[in-house]
């Protein structure tokens, strides 16, 4: 199993990040095709690195590589990454591993 983490700084406006991700980013990994399972935080996270607070942390799983490829590769998935510019203002982190 793959799984992605998307690790989401602090934003500048944290209301209006839950709004839109819960609005709009989610409805759209939602339609991304392979996505096995998709799970996110709900408040507060800890960071062990203070200078990068972390407001959110959104996890993808897939059952291999070739899945992921194809699900980020689809329109949803093309989508969904092209949005993250329109709420994720603090910064994101994307990690891939296998589980």
């Amino acid at each position: 199993m793959i799984r992605l983490t998307v690790i989401y700084n602090v934003p500048a406006n944290a209301a209006a990040f839950d709004a839109h991700y819960r609005d709009v980013h989610c409805p759209l990994v939602d339609k991304m095709p392979k996505v096995q399972g998709f799970s996110f935080s709900r408040g507060a996270v800890t960071s062990s690195d203070a200078a990068k607070p972390v407001h959110l942390v959104a996890y993808l799983d897939y059952a291999s590589m070739a899945d992921l490829e194809a699900s980020l590769n689809s329109e949803a998935g093309k989508a969904a990454v092209a949005d993250v510019a329109n709420f994720a203002d603090g910064g994101v982190t994307i990690l891939t591993a296998e589980i």
